[in-house]
């Protein structure tokens, strides 16, 4: 089983646990105890309370009220018993005869039955078309059932779209049985029939059992839509193409081998339409794995270049930064050069004109004073030098030397 954990993509945990299912629940097939416990996220404990709610005809949590999956009615492919003499059409002219009796009498006995239904129909309405409560029908016929026959196999204590939904999550067969008192051979079949261990036992390992009596509005409603005819009526139901399918209907009473023996048939006939759909289901389970770890490693290298580029461009804007901050400083340094430049020369010239101001204004005042002597020497031919004394020109004296 290693080999073929390994190509499913099973852990040595996970195949632990579909051992301890298998010898917990005893449900041999390891494909079904991979797809229970997948359903349930791998949880040991929930899926084995799930599977012993199931078996004491208690609805799962994947059953819902809301809507039931479509059944399928194909009639070509369906296969019907009936409890017709086995000798039918190869017994001779007396079976021959009696075998086109019959089918003339059925032909007659329903096409009547249903005109006379449809022409009922519009005189008066059958308050069995209102469903109220699809849940207390259930319950009711099972709690009156068990009442009256005992054994009986375990029935299935919710509604028949709840029925549905299980059957096709667990991908079992469903096993239908629609209940009428008015028919004559209930009762032993009821007795006798369903009281059997064998048939009891088979049905409990292979597939769910619901029923339900045609008299109440459930039941009435079910039985329009598998088309029953004779009752009792068993109608099997399971997965086929990814559809619910009605695949066998066993109309009137029959006796426990005989039961035993169509259930088995089917069984047989169609347990490869439910193996095919856990394949699928564990190839999609795989796929969607797959995809989802496919999914994580992008998301965690999408992320990874993400963190890369933010990176990137935060040291390219811290360069930038860095950049446009010396370029500022480098502008600033020159501006304060010629702001100091420019306030210099102002100064300079505001001192030199307020020395050349205080200049003017020192001659000015000794130029205003009482007397001042000046020195005027005339070069003679000698060589020598004239220089009067004690000569004032406008106030001035000059002097020789």
């Amino acid at each position: 089983m290693d080999l073929e954990d390994n190509a499913l993509g099973l852990t040595h945990e996970q195949t632990d646990k579909i051992l301890q299912f298998q010898d917990l629940t005893g449900i041999e097939d390891m494909s079904i105890c991979r797809d229970v416990l997948q359903r349930h996220q791998w949880d040991l404990e929930v899926a084995i309370q799930e599977q012993l709610n199931i078996r004491e005809g208690r609805p799962s949590v994947f059953a819902t009220e809301a809507r039931a999956p479509p059944v399928v009615h194909d009639h070509v492919a369906q296969q019907v018993f009936t409890d017709e003499s086995p000798e039918g059409p190869g017994g001779g002219v007396r079976g021959l005869l009696r075998y086109i009796v019959n089918l003339v009498v059925s032909v007659c006995y329903n096409t009547l039955t249903s005109v006379l239904n449809l022409l009922l129909s519009f005189v008066r309405s059958d308050e069995r078309r209102l469903v109220t409560d699809p849940l207390g029908d259930v319950m009711g016929f099972i709690s009156n059932y068990q009442s009256r026959f005992n054994p009986h196999p375990v029935f299935y204590q919710g509604t028949y779209a709840q029925a549905l939904n299980d059957a096709k999550n667990e991908l079992r067969f469903l096993v239908v049985y629609l209940h009428s008192e008015s028919a004559t051979e209930t009762q032993n079949f009821c007795r006798t029939t369903l009281a059997d261990s064998a048939v009891i036992q088979f049905i409990n390992t292979h597939a769910l059992f619901w029923g339900c009596s045609v008299d109440t509005a459930e039941g009435w409603r079910v039985a329009q839509s598998v088309g029953g005819r004779r009752y009792p009526l068993l109608c099997v139901v399971c997965v086929r193409e990814h559809r619910m399918t009605v695949v066998a209907r066993s109309e009137g009473a029959c006796s426990a081998s005989q039961l035993l023996q169509r259930l088995r048939h089917v069984v047989s006939e169609n347990e490869p339409h439910l193996a095919a759909a856990r394949a699928d289901r564990v190839e999609r389970e795989v796929t969607a794995r797959l995809r989802a770890a496919q999914d994580e490693a992008y998301a965690e290298s999408l992320a990874a270049d993400q963190a890369k580029e933010r990176r990137r461009e935060a040291d390219r804007a811290a360069r930038e930064h860095q950049i446009n901050e010396d370029l500022r400083k480098r502008e600033l340094e020159e501006r304060h050069k010629e702001e100091y430049q420019t306030i210099k020369g102002e100064l300079m010239a505001r001192m030199f004109r307020q020395s050349n101001a205080a200049t003017s204004r020192a001659c000015a005042t000794v130029l205003a004073g009482s007397e001042y002597t000046l020195l005027i020497r005339l070069p003679l031919n000698n060589g020598d030098r004239l220089i009067p004394e004690n000569k004032s020109v406008r106030g001035t004296s000059y002097h020789a030397g």
